[in-house]
């Protein structure tokens, strides 16, 4: 113990160490100090809490989570899941924790790999810990924790009700570590935990474990984006770089003269210069920026740029600058690697993934990361940078989710993305997961990040950018037709209900009727006052002023629509106008002396009365959200045979009640064991026998159909693009399925599905029938991490009808499980 502390300190430290000597024992064998959350975190699991940890990109939350690991690896029988909410993420902590604890004591389970499913610690994608629960599955006995790691993804508006399902319906004796990146409301969310799962401590943390230095390339100028003097207040920007770039704007030369700012001692770029280039502050070169990083020691570095194409460009234009950043020794490492990596790959496909021109720029240190990449070379390049071995990654935003890259400096291009609409600006949320990859602990003092100035670039918007701290997580949370069958199978309709009410979203709701209705209550306090000033002594005056209202309402109308309404309605309106003049100067009001002063009064009620009104609606709206859109499901269930009311034939006359209970018929046991977006029209199918004439090419090519969603640009498919023979007529039958389904669901206000999409057909069906992967990849005109993305979706979709189909459907979802799964795709770097 350390002689500086106080005597009080030295208290509490014992007390500390006296009620959890579990932590106490694991942090002996860690080699190096906790941080403070991370200690309260581990404390509340001890003392047998649910935790949250909301806490910044790289400050070491995992660690709770391995304590709970460590926990329930004392006890001989109990169980840990470990989820995660990409396969990425799944198999990298995998890795981990077979090193740690033994390929014996650890397995993986993400939906197209089962390794070990029968270890104590297992570690799968959240929908796989969701089907779980709905099954009832025997894995679920002696599971003591389950770590929801970037828990945040709840806000996902695609994934994120798993998330909820998950949290909801887990045992409640099963402890919960939510590991999530700084949110806005972590209290909020750890409220609404407290109440679903019980005692729940919430630990936040926005300290990041490693500083991050703000920078802002102006032509060939690193200056910092905040005021780093000492005299100015905290987030107030550099008065250098305001002047800098006002030059910039006004196409002046930025980068001309030293800085008469100095290096913070820390390996920082402060006031480094290059020269210009021809023009004045123009963009430098992705080489040189490269360069000038290297020269200051500011590599390794992640490069964002928000596009596939971008990236490959990018990797393409430093590569032909003749830039290595690697030794021989590094070369000959990074060789070894690759090809012990890649061995299980075909000679003739390596060609058509580019293998030698993607060899050549990880040898020189240099590589891209995106979803277009195939998973083998993504995993590849993030192992070797991981071992420093690749200095330079051109990579999209999706490397910043939760992947551990961490590197000393994070280079941001632009400050806008396309959104799949229209090019719109970064929130600060992910500016703050981007750049949450700067700084890595244990290795820099501090973590850079950069942001190349260019034209209409305000330094104001950046700084606002930067240093906000409002990202707020919102539940996605909505019933769907394979959650309604299994949760009224295992609790009832009355009963589901009330458990569809306990949701996130639902508390966020209610929530906000809370804040509503104490806005209303604040208005109609006005509105009493209000009326109270508008009261007439001669007569009612809201009457009054309805009819003057009125006559208002009519002439604005009549200006509005002059041209394009009839003589004969043009009349009509002036008749009730006239009328209407008539009545007011006859209302007794009319002749008060205070009349306009009543009138003004009066307005201020009636817009306020209009507000209020507003608000009672939303509340109104908001109240029991979740049980109508449940509702409405169990509507369309009842309508189409899936449900039955208790004690009645299925398919009887009539709406059932609300409040009437109903049974899973025998369709909805198959329609519990499918998930995915389109349940309902593959149960649908299934039933009416649609797909029972299609042979294992064309039931792979259904599935992708199914499972596919096209780009935007993407217009309707001509016939000479699809499977020919029994394809084509299935198809035909499922979209007039899609159709009719689609009518009812609009019929009870349901969002519905999107039409099936044929795009990947005819490259699924020749890929399940054996053809080359450069013939296919040209069909599909799809990267090759696409493809494979969009295979193993069709193989989750093919494995479920293998389980729920009966002849024929069945065996050959079975078959084309094993003629979908080759090549490139059933390529895995997991092992035991």
């Amino acid at each position: 113990m350390s002689p500086d502390l106080s005597p009080a300190e030295r208290f509490a430290a014992a007390k500390t160490r006296v009620k959890t000597p579990k932590l106490q024992a694991f942090r002996s064998r860690l080699g190096f100090s906790l941080d403070p959350f991370q200690i309260a975190a581990c404390a509340a699991v001890e003392d047998g809490d649910s935790v949250l940890v909301a806490a910044p990109t790289g400050a070491g939350k995992t660690l709770v989570a391995e304590f709970a690991i460590h926990l329930a690896m004392q006890d001989p029988r109990a169980k840990v899941f470990y989820t995660a909410p990409m396969k990425a993420l799944s198999n990298q902590k995998f890795q981990e924790l077979v090193a740690e604890y033994g390929a014996s004591e650890v397995g993986l389970l993400t939906g197209d790999t089962n390794v070990n499913s029968r270890a104590r610690i297992v570690v799968m994608t959240t929908e796989v810990l969701r089907n779980m629960i709905y099954a009832g599955s025997e894995m679920l006995t002696d599971l003591r924790y389950v770590v929801l790691d970037e828990v945040h993804f709840l806000a996902d508006r695609f994934r994120g009700a798993v998330w909820e399902e998950v949290i909801i319906h887990l045992p409640l004796d099963v402890r919960l570590i939510s590991l999530s990146a700084t949110v806005s409301n972590a209290e909020e969310f750890g409220d609404w935990l407290q109440t679903v799962r019980g005692s729940t401590e919430v630990i936040v943390s926005e300290d990041r474990p490693v500083p991050l230095d703000q920078h802002v390339l102006v032509g060939g100028k690193f200056l910092d984006l905040f005021d780093s003097s000492g005299q100015a207040a905290t987030n107030r920007v550099n008065p250098e770089l305001l002047r800098a770039t006002s030059l910039g704007r006004r196409g002046g030369r930025s980068g001309g003269r030293r800085s008469e700012g100095h290096s913070s001692g820390r390996g920082g770029p402060r006031g480094h210069v290059v020269p210009p280039t021809q023009g004045g502050p123009g963009r430098l070169d992705r080489w040189k920026i490269v360069e000038m990083l290297d020269d200051q020691n500011l590599l390794p570095a992640i490069f964002f740029v928000f596009s596939r194409v971008g990236c490959d460009q990018a990797v393409a234009q430093v590569l032909r600058s003749g830039i290595r950043l690697t030794t021989a020794e590094q070369r000959h490492e990074i060789r070894e690697i690759v090809e012990a990596r890649c061995r299980t790959l075909r000679d003739e496909d390596l060609a058509v993934l580019g293998y030698w021109r993607w060899l050549d720029g990880l040898e020189r240190g240099v590589a891209a990361h995106h979803a277009g990449l195939l998973p083998a070379f993504k995993e590849v390049v993030e192992e070797l940078f991981q071992k420093k071995l690749v200095k330079v990654v051109f990579a999209t935003e999706t490397l910043a989710l939760g992947i551990n890259m961490p590197a000393r400096t994070v280079v941001l291009e632009k400050l806008e993305k396309f959104n799949g609409e229209a090019r719109v600006p970064i929130t600060p949320g992910e500016y703050t997961q981007l750049t949450g990859r700067a700084g890595r602990r244990g290795i820099d003092v501090e973590g850079h990040s950069l942001i190349q100035w260019q034209q209409g670039l305000d330094p104001q918007a950046v700084a606002s950018l930067a240093s906000r701290r409002t990202y707020p997580m919102n539940s996605s949370f909505r019933p769907t037709y394979n959650m309604a069958v299994n949760l009224i199978e295992q609790f009832g309709r009355s009963r589901t209900r009330e458990v569809l009410e306990t949701s996130f979203a639902q508390f966020q709701a209610d929530r906000s009727v809370v804040d509503l209705a104490r806005k209303v209550r604040s208005q109609q306090q006005s509105l009493d006052g209000y009326a109270a000033s508008m009261a007439c002594h001669l007569g009612d005056f809201g009457e009054y002023t309805l009819l003057r209202r009125e006559v208002g309402d009519l002439e604005k109308q009549g200006a509005a629509r002059a041209d394009s309404q009839s003589r004969a309605e043009r009349d009509k309106r002036q008749r009730r106008i006239t009328e209407l003049r008539r009545q007011v100067r006859q209302h007794p009001c009319h002749a008060c002396p205070e009349r306009e002063q009543h009138a003004r009064w009066s307005e201020r009620w009636f817009k306020l009365k209009k507000q209020t009104d507003q608000l009672s609606a939303q509340i109104r709206s908001r109240t029991g959200a979740v049980a109508k859109v449940f509702d409405r499901v169990t509507d369309v269930l009842l309508d189409r045979g899936y449900l039955v009311p208790t004690g009645a034939r299925a398919g009887g006359a009539g709406r059932v009640p609300r409040d009437a209970e109903v049974a899973v018929a025998p369709a909805g046991r198959t329609l519990r064991r499918i998930y995915g977006d389109r349940d309902l029209l593959v149960a649908e199918s299934l039933r009416l026998g649609l797909w029972n004439l299609l042979d294992v090419p064309s039931l792979a090519a259904m599935a992708a159909t199914l499972v596919y969603e096209p780009r935007r640009d993407e217009g309707q498919l001509s016939e000479r693009f699809l499977p020919r023979g029994e394809f084509r007529t299935a198809l035909d039958a499922t979209q007039t399925l899609w159709a009719e389904l689609d009518d009812l669901e609009q019929e009870n206000r349901l969002p519905g599905s999107q039409q099936p999409a044929p795009g990947l057909a005819l490259a699924m069906h020749r890929w399940a029938r054996g053809a080359p992967l450069d013939s296919v990849l040209e069909d599909a005109d799809l990267a090759a991490g696409d493809f494979v993305r969009w295979t193993k979706q069709t193989i989750d979709l093919l494995d479920q009808l293998s389980v729920v189909g009966d002849l024929p459907v069945g065996p050959t979802a079975r078959q084309a499980l094993d003629a979908v799964r080759r090549g490139i795709v059933a390529y895995t770097a997991v092992g035991p």
